[in-house]
C-alpha cells in the first residue's frame, strides 16, 4: 500500500496548518458558548460495544454546565430526525439480519481486524499528542495482533499482555492544542459533530487504510457504480466502510435505543452528549 506513506506527510502538514485555521473559525462561537450557560441534566448514554453505551458518558450527564452554541439548531434537528429514521428502518434492520447469520465470535473478529488496520490513526494522533507512551504500546498492539492475532482478528495484545487501545482522531489532537469544537453540526449517516470535528474528517480519512484500495489489472466488466463515473477502487472503499459500519451495529444492537428512551427532546440529548463526551476525550 504504497500511498499511505505520503498519507503520513499529507497528515502532518494539515496538523501544522490546520490548527491557525480552525482556531480562527471557531472563536467567535467559542464565545458565544461562554456567554451563555445553562445546565442540561443527562440520565443515560453510550459505548461503542456490547455492554458499554451507558458506562461511556456516566459521569458525564452531570458534569456540564454550558448550553451549546448552536446557530443551526433548525437544520440539525431536522437532519436528527432523518438519521433516527435511517437507523430505524434502515441499518438496525440489516444488522440484525447480518447477526442472524453470522455467529458472535466471528463478528468481533470483524470488529477486532478493522480495528487493528486503523493503527495509522492512533498511532500518528498519539504522536502529535507527545503521549510517546500511548504511541509506542499502539505500536506494539499492532505488531502482535498483526502477527500473533492473525491479521488483527484476535486480540492477544489486551487478553495476553494486558495493553490497552488508546483511541485518539484528528479532532482530539486539536482539542488537545486548544482548538474548541466551535457551533455543533449534525451530518448526514454520520450523526452528531461539530465544525473542529467536521473539519477533521478529512485527515482522519487520509489515514484510514480502506482509502488505499489499489487498482487491480484484472479485466472484469464494468460494474454498475462504473458507468455513473465511480471508480472501482472508491466502490470498494465504500463496500468495506459499509460492511464495518454493519457489523459494528450488529455488535450494540438495542442500545442506541436505551439511550434514547430518557430523551425528553432526541436531538438536545443527543447534542450534549456527543459535546460532553468529545470533551472527556480530549482532557483524558
Amino acid at each position: 500500500m504504497p500511498k499511505i506513506i505520503p498519507a503520513y506527510l499529507t497528515f502532518i502538514i494539515i496538523f501544522s496548518i490546520s490548527i491557525l485555521f480552525v482556531k480562527g473559525q471557531v472563536v467567535f462561537s467559542q464565545e458565544n458558548t461562554q456567554e451563555a450557560s445553562n445546565t442540561f441534566p443527562l440520565t443515560d448514554s453510550s459505548a461503542d460495544d456490547e455492554g458499554g453505551f451507558e458506562d461511556e458518558f456516566e459521569d458525564e450527564f452531570a458534569a456540564s454546565g454550558q448550553e451549546v452554541f448552536d446557530p443551526l439548531s433548525g437544520y440539525n434537528r431536522v437532519m436528527t430526525g432523518f438519521n433516527d429514521g435511517f437507523y430505524f428502518f434502515v441499518l438496525d434492520p440489516v444488522a440484525r439480519g447480518y447477526r442472524w447469520v453470522l455467529p458472535d465470535t466471528a463478528r468481533r473478529g470483524v470488529k477486532n481486524f478493522f480495528h487493528n488496520l486503523f493503527f495509522p490513526l492512533r498511532f500518528v494522533n498519539n504522536v502529535l499528542q507527545l503521549k510517546a507512551k500511548n504511541a509506542g504500546e499502539e505500536f506494539l498492539r499492532f505488531s502482535i495482533n498483526s502477527t500473533i492475532g492473525i491479521l488483527g482478528f484476535w486480540d492477544p495484545a489486551k487478553d495476553l499482555f494486558g495493553l490497552e487501545a488508546h483511541e485518539e482522531d484528528f479532532g482530539q489532537t486539536l482539542g488537545y492544542y486548544g482548538v474548541g469544537g466551535g457551533f455543533h453540526v449534525v451530518l448526514p449517516f454520520l450523526g452528531p459533530s461539530n465544525l473542529r470535528d467536521m473539519f477533521s474528517l478529512y485527515p482522519d480519512m487520509q489515514m484510514d487504510p480502506v482509502n488505499y484500495v489499489e487498482k487491480r489489472p484484472y479485466n472484469f466488466p464494468k460494474q454498475e457504480g462504473e458507468y455513473l463515473g465511480v471508480s472501482r477502487p472508491t466502490l470498494q472503499a465504500l463496500e468495506m466502510k459499509l460492511f464495518k459500519t454493519v457489523n459494528n451495529e450488529s455488535l450494540r444492537i438495542g442500545q442506541y435505543e436505551n439511550l434514547k428512551k430518557d430523551a425528553i427532546e432526541l436531538y438536545p440529548f443527543l447534542r450534549d452528549v456527543y459535546e460532553q463526551n468529545r470533551a472527556k476525550l480530549i482532557r483524558e
